[in-house]
């Protein structure tokens, strides 16, 4: 009898501490999620959009990078608009399953190159219809990174943040590459989130308008994945139609970037990243053409765009202001020529910690080089494009 009453206090006493410990009887681990079914993709890849996908991979190859997601997991474990490199996510079952969640068009992902064995080409991806969630191996710890943090939007020791939707928070460096020449880029340029700082020449950390820039694209290139300290000479310039993707300014020097051109046709592209601390002006558009700067962030900053207002040369110019959140403090957003016809359009803006900053200044540009006066302020139907309900004030 003495017997089965120890018996049975020894199964309650492993039952309890079963439930305490989250271990059951037959002593298997919890399971993670992986989505599936997957679409196989091959690496490098790259993908834009909303949308929910599951794809799996043979390889991260160099990295991966995200941003603007409401989702993305390898293997079960965050990654939200994080750059991570591949060797450092652990492959399961020798595959990576990736789940890709975006509930805006500017969403993107990239495994990015070079692969061992060589690159093969990205097959086209078609959204799963269905999904579900299958156990697939022990749970892994999850930290999600916020889709974006702000208030102020850049990180420095005192500052706190609170989540935004649809911007990333800001990255991490991975290595640092000191610059004594401008570097001339053609094609396209990926700098793996290393930090660019000026040296040398470059290091002066002045106001000059006649610095070199750290970066210098020719027409039809892309900058990619940088994040320029500080100092950062006069950032990057464009000779022609150029796309900067996921760039960061740590510490804007005379402008973070100069777009240039003589072509009314020629399309200049920012999308993603942001820049902080400019005593002058963020974007400098010198030439013609339009500029979009979409999915950006600015904090300290004097003007996010300035059409040009005293160049020697002038052209009409365009500028399309896209998902982007500026922290104050900040004089305007932007600042265009009217004689000149230019436009700047704006949609799902937030600007925080001011409800005084200007959202399109108008001035009276000339060729002379005179300082341009400013001759108004605020939507018109004509120059400045927005509504009341394309601004938020937080």
């Amino acid at each position: 009898m003495k017997a089965k009453r120890f018996s049975l206090t020894l199964t309650l006493l492993l039952v309890l501490l079963a439930t305490i410990f989250g271990v059951s009887p037959n002593n298997k681990a919890m399971a993670a999620t992986v989505c599936s079914p997957a679409s196989a993709i091959s690496a490098p890849f790259a993908h834009d959009g909303a949308g929910d996908f599951c794809w799996q991979a043979a390889s991260l190859c160099t990295y991966i990078n995200s941003w603007n997601l409401t989702t993305l997991e390898v293997n079960g474990t965050a990654y939200t608009n994080t750059y991570a490199t591949g060797a450092s996510i652990p492959a399961l079952n020798g595959t990576y399953t990736i789940h890709y969640v975006s509930t805006v068009a500017w969403g993107h992902f990239e495994i990015g190159a070079p692969c061992s064995g060589g690159a093969t080409n990205t097959p086209v991806v078609v959204a799963s219809p269905t999904r579900t969630l299958t156990p697939n191996g022990p749970t892994p710890t999850r930290t999600r990174t916020p889709t974006r943090t702000n208030t102020p939007l850049g990180p420095t020791p005192t500052r706190t943040r609170t989540s935004t939707p649809g911007l990333s928070s800001w990255p991490t460096a991975q290595g640092d590459v000191a610059v004594t020449a401008s570097i001339a880029v053609s094609g396209t340029f990926d700098g793996g989130m290393k930090r660019y700082t000026g040296s040398g020449p470059l290091g002066t950390g002045g106001q000059s308008e006649n610095q070199d820039p750290i970066f210098n694209l020719a027409s039809g290139a892309t900058l990619k994945n940088v994040i320029l300290g500080n100092p950062a000479a006069d950032g990057v310039h464009c000779a022609g139609a150029c796309t900067l993707q996921n760039v960061w300014w740590e510490d804007v020097g005379e402008d973070a970037a100069t777009f240039r051109g003589s072509s009314a046709s020629l399309t200049f592209l920012v999308d993603g990243g942001g820049a902080r601390h400019a005593s002058d002006k963020i974007f400098q558009h010198n030439g013609a053409g339009t500029l979009t700067i979409r999915n950006f962030q600015a904090l300290d900053f004097g003007k996010l765009y300035r059409s040009c207002g005293n160049c020697s040369t002038q052209y009409q110019r365009h500028v399309v202001i896209q998902n982007v959140t500026v922290t104050a403090p900040g004089l305007a957003i932007a600042g265009i020529n009217t004689n000149y016809g230019d436009t700047a359009q704006f949609s799902q803006i937030t600007i925080i910690g001011s409800t005084s900053m200007d959202v399109c200044d108008k001035y009276t540009g000339n060729n002379t080089g005179a300082e341009p006066p400013k001759i108004g302020s605020g939507a018109d139907g004509v120059n400045c494009l927005y509504s009341a309900s394309d601004i938020t004030y937080r």
